[in-house]
C-alpha cells in the first residue's frame, strides 16, 4: 500500500495534503469526508506526468456519458460489460445514498483514462473499476490509483466489508488486491449451453404483471437471498429500476404460484448487443417454504424454453462456484463453465478523526 501511497499526492485548492501522514489508507485527517465535501480531487504521479481524479457523489449528464463510452470501449475489446447491472444503474440514474464514481483523466486525452466507483449494498461495499484499452500499458498506475482512492472513501464513509469484483482475473490483478490488503472470495461462474433445450417445461408458469406483483416478488426474492450481498434486501424502487431498463420483457419474467403464494420465479434477459444473442436466467429463486420440490430445475427450463421461443440460440446464467448443488444441477441441464469471476474482499476499517 505504500509504495503506491508514496507516488501520489492529493491536492485540495491551496492546500497539499502529504498521503503518508494520514491515520487510515491516505485520508487526510481534516478531512472529514472526501465524498461529501471534496468535488475533486487531483493525484499527481511522481516524478513524470499529472492524472487528475475527479470524485462526484452524483454525476451530470455529461459524465454519465464520458463513462459510458468508456465502458462500451473496454466492452468491444475485452467482450463483456466491465460494470455489473446494479453499479450501471446507480451510475446511469445519477448516484444514489452510498454511491461515488472516481473518473481518471490525463492532459491532452478527450477521454476518462480510467473509471472505479463505489456503491453501498446490503452490508458490504461492492467497488468495479475499468481501465481504458488505450491506456493499459499504464494499469500498474493507474489502477492503484483508483483502487486506492475507492478504499479510501470507503474508510471516510465508515468503512466496512468490501468486494471488488472483477472479469477473469489474472496474478496482476491478486497482487494488486493484495497490496491493499484484499484477499480472494467469491468466485462467480458464468455458465452457458446452446438452445433450445431437448426437455420442455412441465411446470405452468406466468407473466409477472408490472404493478400488481412487485410486493409477492419482492417478499420472495428477499426471503430467498436474505444473506446474498446484491441480490438481497432489494426494495420497491429497486425492481421499478429494472421495470424502467430497455431489455425488461415482463413476458421473460416467469413466476409460478401454489394456491394464492408465489412460490418461485425465473426472470431471464436478452442481451441483443452480443453476436449472437445471449439468453441469460438473470435472478432465479424459490421461496424456502417450497425447497425440496425441483422448483429450481423447473423455472430454470421454463425460463430457457422462453428465451428459445424469441429466436435465442445461446442461454446463460451465473451461479457462485461455492454453491454446488446449483453448478450440478446446471451442469445435468447441459450448461458449461464459460468464466469465472472473482471477488476480492477486505473490511475497511473507519477513519476516525
Amino acid at each position: 500500500m505504500r509504495q503506491f501511497a508514496q507516488r501520489l499526492g492529493v491536492f485540495i485548492p491551496e492546500t497539499a495534503v502529504d498521503l503518508e501522514r494520514p491515520g487510515r489508507r491516505g485520508c487526510p485527517r481534516p478531512c472529514s469526508s472526501p465524498l461529501r465535501h471534496t468535488p475533486s480531487l487531483r493525484l499527481q504521479r511522481y516524478p513524470t506526468g499529472v492524472r487528475t481524479l475527479v470524485i462526484k457523489r452524483q454525476l451530470n449528464a455529461a459524465e454519465i456519458a464520458d463513462v459510458g463510452e468508456l465502458v462500451s470501449t473496454a466492452e468491444r475489446a475485452d467482450g463483456h460489460r466491465p460494470l455489473s447491472d446494479h453499479l450501471w444503474l446507480d451510475l446511469a440514474q445519477g448516484g444514489r445514498h452510498g454511491f461515488a464514481g472516481l473518473l481518471a483523466w490525463e492532459p491532452d486525452h478527450d477521454h476518462a483514462v480510467g473509471y472505479a466507483q463505489i456503491s453501498r449494498g446490503n452490508d458490504s461495499w461492492a467497488l468495479e473499476l475499468v481501465v481504458h484499452p488505450h491506456h493499459r500499458y499504464e494499469m500498474a498506475a493507474i489502477g492503484p490509483e483508483l483502487l486506492t482512492a475507492a478504499l479510501d472513501l470507503v474508510a471516510h464513509e465508515g468503512g466496512g466489508h468490501v468486494h471488488w469484483w472483477v472479469f477473469e482475473p489474472t496474478n496482476a490483478h491478486v497482487q494488486l488486491a493484495a497490496s491493499v490488503g484484499l484477499h480472494p472470495g467469491r468466485r462467480l461462474l458464468q455458465m452457458r449451453r446452446p438452445l433450445p433445450l431437448d426437455v420442455t417445461a412441465d411446470t405452468p408458469t406466468r407473466a409477472f404483471l408490472p404493478g400488481a406483483d412487485e410486493e409477492a416478488w419482492l417478499h420472495v426474492n428477499n426471503r430467498a437471498f436474505a444473506e446474498h450481498p446484491e441480490q438481497g434486501g432489494w426494495d420497491l424502487a429497486t425492481l421499478r429500476s429494472r421495470e424502467q431498463e430497455p431489455w425488461f420483457d415482463p413476458e421473460g419474467f416467469r413466476l409460478y404460484e401454489e394456491g394464492d403464494r408465489l412460490a418461485a420465479f425465473c426472470w431471464t434477459k436478452v442481451h441483443h448487443d452480443q453476436v449472437p444473442p445471449l439468453g441469460e436466467i438473470y435472478v432465479i429463486a424459490v421461496d424456502p417454504d417450497f425447497h425440496g420440490k425441483g422448483l429450481g430445475r423447473a423455472l430454470t427450463v421454463a425460463g430457457l424454453e422462453y428465451l428459445a421461443a424469441q429466436g435465442v440460440t445461446v442461454g446463460m446464467l451465473f451461479v457462485d462456484a461455492e454453491n454446488p448443488a446449483a453448478v450440478s444441477m446446471y451442469r445435468k441441464l447441459g450448461f458449461q463453465i464459460h468464466r469465472t469471476d472473482r471477488a476480492f474482499v477486505g473490511d475497511i476499517a473507519p477513519v476516525t478523526a
